[in-house]
């Protein structure tokens, strides 16, 4: 046998073991979160670059790469921090994640972690005192919410309000106010954003509920209250249908009525063909069906994206 054929096999090895490192890897970011950053991020640029005077979209392409970065590395660390404090909850709920798994050591997981909160809080004092006070709050909260003594997770009121406060006023409100203050050199958040911050805070609290619905069994394990044990799988689908659908009639009739910077015929169209797909994808849903109940869940998480395609395409429209 020649030597290149004997290290055919070695070769092949290696690539597999890298695959499954950069699966692990990618993995550990929760994947859904890390694409709902990048579209809030690019969406909130969008919207500052239609509606503040003196801007067009492509001004500060720069900025929004190092926003955009930033942005990831709170998000990983938000997510991986709580992948360290729950992988015996994991290995119930979610057994599939890497470090439950046993893809990803721990050791090396804290390592990026660490990573991930030192190099945003490096490239914000590059940023401005605006992305600074949002990177701070984002790993604040993330702290307070999966870490000892607060553990904020274990209250479901509490837990809720973290994830809302996060989405809905740390990422809109930061990120908007950046980018005008850097692009712009004002210090304004636009209407539409103000909006989209209303949005989220229903959206928000439906996804920081639904996320607990498939994780009963874990959850129940470690005495994590939820509202899904409190109150069961059936009443929280209900109130997150409810404020699903509060959020979207809201953006298409008051949303569409008081912001001049939108196309109204695009927030209508938007919103309500969304609210449309989301009992649709309610339809038929077994809240006690774990399966059932994780896809639910990953389809609202693919509506929340859409969100920030809708208001940015209904600026540009206008």
């Amino acid at each position: 046998m020649s030597v290149g054929a004997a290290s055919r096999p070695a070769v092949a090895g290696r690539a597999t073991a890298a695959a499954r490192t950069v699966g692990a890897l990618w993995g550990f970011t929760r994947p859904h979160t890390i694409i709902g950053t990048t579209l809030s991020v690019v969406g909130l640029y969008a919207i500052a670059t239609t509606t503040l005077p003196g801007l067009a979209l492509g001004d500060g392409l720069g900025d929004l790469w190092w926003t955009l970065v930033a942005a990831w590395c709170v998000n990983v660390y938000i997510v991986g921090l709580n992948q360290l404090e729950d992988v015996e909850i994991d290995r119930v709920n979610k057994p599939f994640l890497p470090i439950a798994s046993g893809a990803l050591a721990a050791p090396a997981a804290r390592r990026i972690v660490a990573a991930c909160a030192l190099v945003p809080i490096v490239l914000a004092l590059t940023q401005g005192i605006v992305e600074l006070a949002g990177v701070l709050a984002g790993l604040a909260v993330g702290t307070a919410y999966s870490s000892p003594p607060l553990r904020l997770k274990r209250f479901p009121t509490a837990a809720a309000l973290s994830i809302t406060g996060v989405r809905a006023v740390v990422v809109n409100v930061a990120v908007a106010l950046h980018f005008s203050t850097s692009l712009a050199g004002v210090w304004v958040v636009p209407g539409p954003v103000w909006a989209l911050c209303l949005f989220v805070i229903p959206f928000a609290f439906a996804i920081s509920i639904l996320k607990d619905v498939p994780d009963a069994e874990g959850d129940r394990r470690h005495r994590i209250a939820t509202f899904t044990l409190r109150l069961g799988p059936g009443r929280v689908m209900a109130a997150a249908m409810a404020a699903l659908s509060l959020g979207y009639v809201g953006m298409a009739t008051a949303g569409a009525l008081l912001l001049d910077e939108c196309s109204p015929l695009v927030l209508v169209a938007g919103h309500l063909a969304a609210l449309a797909a989301l009992w649709l994808a309610r339809r038929g849903v077994d809240p006690a069906d774990r399966a059932a109940a994780t896809r639910f869940y990953m389809r609202v998480w693919m509506l929340f994206f859409l969100e920030y395609l809708i208001v940015p395409a209904a600026c540009l429209a206008a």
